[in-house]
């Protein structure tokens, strides 16, 4: 996190907030609060908090919420000392909180949407270059769960690797041969008789991908017992409750990454 922040600070100090060093006298002080104007999920505030104190260790952070919870509007932080530094870290860290905000506060929406079902809402890899560990952690504060962290810690046989390794049947059986031991490995089948191929290779978790309700239902028959399912594609919070009451274990969905808005946060201002 340190390294993408001084990246991100980097990108837009530049050589200096030219603006603030022209107007605002190097020893003013001042309070600023940074308030929440929508109903929403807050995440992020480790991030925020690590751009003013790389700024400036001096400057004072109180946080006034938690993440994870759901409010509507209403104080978020306090940050005060240098008037400066604030400025000078107001965009970057808006830009982190309102960003993890959002991932966590879509989440949250999808997570609502399931309840009682029985599903679990996961996240993808569709995240935002260098941000993935970052949106990953506001999943989890919307009441999500995390898939897989990248193509390193868990084996997920997509169509790709099917057609080039033998179709579904003979690919599962040699990802189940290669797994070191404790690595998930998950079978994606497009069709129902892939789900059966790949049941009969001895898989433990099937994505049923782009399947009809009917097709997930029966997918998930099937599979009780021997498998644990994941429905994947034309996920959105319209169709994700029809999608859980097929009786999927799990529902990946990748617009909590790639399409969440960010959350409508401000900072205000005040000498001291």
């Amino acid at each position: 996190m340190q390294e993408l922040i001084d990246r991100a600070l980097q990108e837009d100090l530049g050589s200096g907030d030219v603006t603030s060093l022209a107007v605002v006298p190097a020893n003013a002080l001042a309070r600023a609060r940074i308030e929440q104007k929508a109903p929403g999920v807050i995440a992020g505030l480790q991030a925020a908090e690590t751009v003013f104190r790389r700024l400036d260790p001096g400057l004072r952070w109180h946080a006034h919420v938690e993440e994870g919870e759901w409010r509507n509007s209403g104080l978020v932080a306090e940050v005060a000392g240098s008037a400066q530094w604030i400025l000078a870290g107001e965009r970057v860290a808006l830009n982190f909180l309102g960003r993890l905000s959002g991932v966590a506060t879509l989440t949250a929406r999808y997570v609502q949407a399931v309840d009682g079902t029985g599903a679990k809402i996961l996240d993808t890899r569709k995240t935002t270059p260098g941000l993935r560990a970052l949106e990953k952690q506001a999943v989890l504060a919307g009441g999500g769960h995390n898939h897989r962290t990248g193509l390193y810690d868990a084996m997920l046989v997509k169509e790709n690797h099917s057609a080039l390794g033998g179709g579904v049947g003979e690919a599962t059986r040699k990802a189940l041969a290669a797994a070191p031991e404790g690595m998930a490995v998950e079978i994606e089948c497009a069709t129902l008789d892939e789900v059966d191929e790949a049941l009969g290779a001895g898989a433990k978790s099937i994505l049923l991908d782009n399947m009809s309700l009917d097709e997930l239902r029966e997918a998930v028959s099937r599979a009780k017992g021997r498998a644990e399912t994941e429905a994947s594609g034309g996920v959105n919070v319209d169709t994700v409750r029809a999608i859980a009451k097929t009786g999927v274990d799990w529902i990946s969905v990748g617009a909590l990454t790639h399409s969440a808005p960010a959350l409508d946060l401000s900072l205000l201002l005040d000498p001291l």
